[in-house]
């Protein structure tokens, strides 16, 4: 969401060395943007990295218009120097999954979100 993506590619090749198809959608989305791509991609989790202090107002965006386009069912995770009290608030009224910080290992991350994704299944052949 803003200028900063060093963290973010960092998470992006953890998670994609870890064996997940990761879509890295660059500096500057909106949140209409992000959403859009996330439903036409299929994924299962969004995640958003913001170092600028304006996750009170993007993620809740974010989430309503994951709401507006019927998308409620993807996972949206946060990262960033989000304060505890904030990241606390956003969880408990539903706007994020959970929230990252600095210092959280890329370990943790990767467990995070295979325990709360499910595997995705092979179709059964004739």
């Amino acid at each position: 969401m803003d200028g900063h993506d060093r963290g973010a590619k960092v998470i992006a090749r953890a998670l994609r060395d870890a064996g997940m198809e990761v879509i890295y959608s660059g500096l500057f989305q909106t949140p209409q943007s992000t959403v859009q791509m996330a439903i036409q991609e299929d994924v299962d989790v969004i995640g958003v990295s913001i170092l600028s202090g304006a996750h009170m107002t993007l993620l809740p965006m974010i989430r309503e218009e994951l709401e507006r386009q019927g998308a409620g069912d993807i996972l949206l995770i946060a990262g960033g120097t989000i304060p505890n009290d904030d990241a606390e608030a956003l969880k408990a009224h539903g706007v994020v999954a959970e929230v990252f910080t600095p210092g959280e290992s890329l370990e943790a991350i990767t467990r995070w979100i295979r325990e709360h994704v499910p595997p995705v299944r092979e179709e059964a052949g004739p």
